[in-house]
């Protein structure tokens, strides 16, 4: 043997031993004497623990072990926080396959041996951890995240021992109920849900999410004294609500025009060409007193261009550049402010091109319109003559166009003149006059317009 092996402790290879033999729960484990049901607890396999038996209290109760046969050898230990390498052997009684013994008052670590195999679990005596609910108040200091209570009663941890003495707290599933809202995607509101938090132990101060409704907060507990039918109920006044939330959306009014030049949009971006029309809308909690959304140019908001304080914020962008849009919201107090995410309108620079031909009426659908081409045009004026200077089409927007007709007649094959004044949403004046030349007009059954 080695200089290390000669040295592990008796101790340490008890413990080995242990949490190679202890996981696995090979035999019945019963109580009897206590004057409520045990309460059983599967802990994670980590612990080398078959399980943790809760008693409302251990005095006077037995504990008893059966065996697979009553030739069976047995022998009992304990173990306390230092873990099952420090278990002591404990005496017994026995009847047949049966043994048993006396329990404390002390929560304590069991190991039943039979034929070399061990069964590990721990008693906790709740006599030594009673759930005393006083009462529950809503603490003077508050702030914009969490909800804070103050709490005057006992519920503190209850803590067993894992088999190598690793402390777990034991939840007294303590049952926090108070009522926020939630936000209903499909119906664009927040509707009041209720809403539960489990507490493993209570101290004397409880610190919640802030709810985003006034609302009573109701303790009950604990999960023991409930399955015992012991449980108490106890509530807070009325919270009122601090805390702001809001859910935002901008959405673009889409154009479908075939002349209008598109400009490929970025993800997160909106805008495009001028005029940008978007509704900008947020829907907000019950605290919030104080709505705003806000405009600028400068993306860290310092310079704030518009203030629109509402909800609802549409709006048309005619200038060329970008803005910067975000929402703001506020309680009664203004101390517990919400902001939304920012939203990026880019408007681009104008173009305005003009065809010089098309062909009415050759083949439908197919360059029998005469249009501009163009881009974040935001005032439009064409007048189109025929050579002897009479008006055959006037048109006010830039969407618009000239279908070759002039009194519901096509005009004949020539050339005919434009005269265009327009301004772009980079304040650029466009006077533009040009030639188009009517092509291959059939005269669909002889009509033809006089303008010639």
């Amino acid at each position: 043997m080695n200089l290390f092996c000669r040295h592990i402790s008796a101790a340490t290879a008890l413990l080995f031993l242990l949490l190679l033999s202890c996981p696995g729960l090979h035999a019945q484990i019963s109580f009897s004497g206590n004057a409520a049901p045990a309460i059983t607890e599967k802990p994670e396999t980590s612990t080398g623990l078959a399980g943790v038996y809760v008693l409302s209290s251990s005095a006077g109760v037995t504990a008893s072990y059966t065996a697979s046969s009553p030739a069976a050898r047995v022998r009992w230990m304990r173990f306390s926080s230092l873990g099952g390498g420090y278990a002591e052997e404990i005496p017994f009684t026995g009847d047949g396959a049966t043994s048993s013994i006396q329990l404390g008052t002390e929560d304590m670590g069991y190991i039943v041996e039979e034929d070399g195999r061990q069964t590990c679990f721990w008693v906790v005596n709740y006599a030594n951890h009673i759930c005393r609910l006083g009462s529950l108040d809503i603490a003077p200091e508050q702030d914009c995240t969490s909800a804070s209570l103050t709490f005057e009663g006992s519920a503190p941890r209850i803590v067993y021992y894992s088999v190598n003495g690793m402390g777990r707290t034991l939840s007294r599933g303590l049952r926090m109920e108070y009522t926020t809202l939630e936000y209903d995607e499909e119906r664009n509101t927040y509707n009041q849900i209720l809403r539960q938090e489990t507490l493993e132990y209570l101290s004397s101060e409880v610190h919640l999410p802030a709810p985003l409704c006034n609302t009573e907060f109701t303790l009950t507990g604990d999960r023991f004294q409930e399955a015992w039918g012991g449980a108490r109920t106890i509530q807070t006044p009325t919270y009122q609500a601090r805390a702001v939330e809001a859910v935002t959306s901008a959405v673009q009014i889409s154009r479908t025009v075939d002349n209008e030049q598109k400009t490929e949009s970025t993800s997160g971006v909106l805008g495009g060409s001028a005029p940008v029309e978007i509704t900008f809308e947020a829907t907000v909690t019950d605290a919030a007193i104080y709505t705003e959304w806000q405009f600028s140019t400068d993306p860290q908001f310092e310079n704030i261009d518009m203030r629109v304080n509402s909800t609802s914020a549409p709006r048309t962008f005619t200038e060329y550049g970008t803005v910067y849009a975000r929402f703001v919201a506020g309680d009664a107090s203004g101390g517990c402010d919400w902001i939304s995410q920012t939203y990026t309108v880019s408007v681009g620079e104008s173009k305005l091109e003009c065809p010089n031909a098309f062909s009415p009426g050759s083949s439908e659908g197919t360059n029998d319109e005469w249009k501009v081409s163009y881009k974040s045009i935001i005032s439009f004026d064409c007048h189109i003559f025929n050579r002897w200077g009479i008006e055959v089409a006037h048109l006010t927007d830039p969407s618009q166009g000239w279908d070759g007709r002039h009194n519901g007649k096509l005009v004949k094959s020539g050339v005919f003149y434009y005269v265009i004044q327009a301004q772009g949403a980079d304040g650029k004046q466009y006077k533009l006059s040009g030639d188009i030349n009517i092509l291959h007009s059939s005269g669909r059954n002889g009509s033809y317009s006089t303008a010639e």
